[in-house]
């Protein structure tokens, strides 16, 4: 046994510098909510906001509907937190900057105005009650793959499909009649296990708001009332789409335009202008 009174000594800890540590973590912590409770400021966010708007583009660029759809700054809007600080709003104001390039670039009308077609198929509800599920969806892949090339050939921008409808966009009315006139010929020459489609449609020219993949507003619910005004599978326009292509241009398309009249005991069209004048298109008779 050793008589060194060190010999059984336990050592003492070699000093740390957790102190340090600690106080650094405590520093970093104070920065960083600094940094959020700054980034929240009401005054900062909202200054902001003011030079959001003053910038080409969406300033509402954002939101769920703005950032529906394909296209690089859309996704990668979905992508950034949804909070409501200024460094989102700086964000958002790049990213609304580069969609409105893109949309400009890609051939957006100057001055906002399209042509807006909307399709339903007659009579499908009934038809796809009877036979089901299975056949139905074989029969809307062979109308889609039928209609829509010669739509999109003409200039069309599919916006989305509607179950056994479509709605498209054009920027001419006449590319949008001749697309609507050419799908309809394509059309006629379906048969799907003996059940032959037809296609109502209705078009109208106006100046819609895009918001997304989207559009909204007036334009686009007057150009679903003349779908709903096509009845048994007629072409229906508004009177602005109809004076937009003139009759000229009708007559070159080998078009008619007559005037729409409403039955006495037919109830009035809600949700367009009541002076808004409406035209079924047919081809010209063949002369006999």
């Amino acid at each position: 046994m050793s008589d060194d009174p060190e010999g059984d000594a336990t050592p003492e800890p070699a000093p740390t510098d957790s102190g340090t540590e600690g106080g650094y973590a405590k520093v970093t912590g104070s920065v960083a909510k600094w940094v959020r409770d700054a980034d929240r400021q009401p005054q900062l966010v909202d200054a902001v906001r003011r030079i959001r708007r003053s910038l080409p583009g969406d300033p509402a660029f954002g939101d769920p509907l703005s950032t529906a759809g394909p296209g690089g700054a859309r996704a990668a809007a979905r992508m950034i937190d949804t909070g409501a600080g200024a460094s989102r709003e700086v964000s958002m104001a790049a990213l609304q900057v580069l969609q409105a390039v893109l949309e400009k670039t890609w051939g957006s009308p100057a001055d906002g105005e399209v042509t807006i077609v909307f399709t339903d198929l007659v009579g499908f509800s009934s038809w796809s009650l009877q036979v089901g599920d299975g056949a139905t969806l074989s029969l809307l892949r062979e109308v889609a793959a039928t209609i829509e090339p010669p739509m999109i050939a003409r200039g069309g921008q599919v916006v989305k499909r509607l179950g056994d409808g479509l709605m498209v966009v054009f920027d001419h009315p006449d590319r949008a009649v001749e697309a609507v006139f050419a799908a309809r010929a394509a059309l006629a020459t379906l048969d799907h296990t003996g059940y032959r489609p037809r296609m109502r449609v209705g078009l109208h020219t106006g100046a819609p708001q895009p918001i997304g993949a989207d559009w909204f507003g007036v334009d686009v619910n007057v150009a679903a009332r003349m779908m709903e005004l096509g009845g048994n599978g007629n072409v229906v326009v508004s009177g602005n789409t109809h004076d937009a292509i003139g009759e000229e241009r009708l007559a070159q398309l080998g078009l008619v335009a007559r005037r729409y009249r409403r039955g006495l005991l037919a109830a009035p069209q809600r949700g367009v202008p009541e002076d808004l004048r409406v035209y079924v298109l047919r081809p010209v008779p063949a002369p006999r």
